[in-house]
């Protein structure tokens, strides 16, 4: 089974792929239960940009951290805004938006490192979380691939940085794709749709049309832009797991209307 769920003593229930070599990293995708955030954010709420209390936010991300036995104090975030860049992170940014939002890399929408007990942290609500190792050359990367970031090509992007900083072979990449928005739920309009015609040749694999709209499958779209540029598809773990069809275990901004918490994306070498 390539994704499953773990408790954790704390109460903190979590995510993870087997198919991580847990000796080398720590990696994890939060739930959203075992926090201490109060309604529309209950509870386990990691996201400091999203109205709720800021004090429990940073509580529950240090919940999480504990439970996964990673330093809360070092874990390293970026701001998020929907783009396709990527930063390479160095033992200078320990700590950037651990609990402050505006020191969180800027401009970013990935992470990568080869750096040991450097934790990299990213939050979702229905965007894509995509957790990369190259278990060779020792680097990881963490990405937030919402529609924009996967018509761009983000998670592909990502790995070709891996190339460049770090001399990954993406043949050697192992992926986890992990719980958010399903084609089941993600419904899109033509304006999205066409993007999504243009950039990708398969379109008819990611794109189902629905009354008026379409379904829009972002697991494959990142799966096939991975495969492009060498990663095996072996090698690549979806969870299959939908955000807002699950928005009891997990947080949803379309079926929540807007109004909810993040869930944390993390990987850290050993």
């Amino acid at each position: 089974m390539g994704f499953c769920l773990k408790h954790a003593n704390n109460g903190v229930w979590y995510g993870c792929f087997s198919h991580f070599d847990k000796t080398l990293i720590t990696h994890a995708v939060s739930t959203r239960i075992g926090g201490i955030s109060k309604a529309p954010f209950s509870t386990l709420n990691l996201g400091l940009h999203t109205g709720d209390d800021i004090e429990s936010v940073c509580n529950n991300r240090r919940i999480f951290c504990e439970a996964l036995g990673i330093d809360f104090d070092s874990i390293v975030t970026a701001e998020q805004i929907h783009g396709s860049d990527v930063a390479q992170v160095f033992t200078t940014e320990l700590g950037k938006g651990a609990k402050d939002y505006s020191e969180a890399l800027k401009g970013v929408d990935a992470l990568i490192t080869n750096i040991s007990n450097l934790p990299l942290m990213l939050f979702f609500a229905d965007c894509v979380p995509v957790l990369l190792f190259d278990p060779i050359n020792k680097a990881i990367g963490v990405v937030h691939a919402g529609w924009k970031g996967t018509v761009a090509k983000i998670s592909q992007k990502t790995v070709l940085s891996m190339r460049e900083k770090f001399g990954t072979n993406p043949g050697d990449c192992i992926v986890g794709i992990a719980p958010s928005i399903g084609p089941c739920c993600y419904e899109v309009d033509e304006y999205v749709a066409n993007q999504f015609k243009i950039q990708f040749d398969r379109g008819d694999e990611i794109l189902t049309p629905h009354n008026s709209k379409w379904k829009l499958n972002l697991w494959a779209a990142n799966l096939m832009q991975l495969e492009e540029v060498g990663v095996l598809k072996e090698n690549i773990k979806i969870s299959g797991v939908c955000t807002s069809c699950n928005k009891e275990l997990f947080f949803s901004y379309r079926a929540e209307n807007g109004r909810t918490g993040r869930m944390g994306a993390v990987i850290s070498l050993k």
